[in-house]
């Protein structure tokens, strides 16, 4: 089968914001090896508890919440105590606390850009291959 035909059965959804510069890496990224992309915006479109949870069974909820964010700190969120169900119903809700962004392509997953790319790489190559 040419390589051509695999990476056409791939396609990679994006959740994030077009502001994050780590969200317009990753969609360069894509776009760049000619994988199609399926952008939800998180201004528009809030991420569903459950596609949350896919997530966050990997990684767990706290690798999923930007402490750092300015609605982190807009929320008071610094010492709130939450369960892990109550934290993706926030996330959820406040799609702006998450970390961008959440990459799923078939069954892998990636949260947050910084060394996200390395594993993006990987799974192109394994298309490729």
């Amino acid at each position: 089968m040419v390589a051509g035909n695999i990476l056409g059965a791939v396609e990679a959804q994006i959740f994030g914001i077009r502001k994050s510069a780590d969200t317009r890496a990753a969609l360069r990224f894509f776009a760049e090896r000619r994988i199609k992309v399926h952008f939800v915006d998180l201004n528009e479109k809030a991420a569903s508890v459950g596609e949350l949870r896919r997530f966050a069974q990997k990684f767990g909820v706290a690798a999923l919440v930007d402490r750092e964010s300015r609605r982190f700190a807009e929320l008071g969120l610094r010492s709130a105590i939450l369960s892990e169900e109550r934290w993706l119903e926030k996330l959820s809700l406040e799609p702006l606390l998450l970390r961008m962004p959440l990459v799923r392509c078939q069954q892998q997953l990636t949260i947050g850009g910084g060394g996200a790319a390395e594993m993006w790489n990987a799974w192109y190559a394994a298309a490729k291959s």
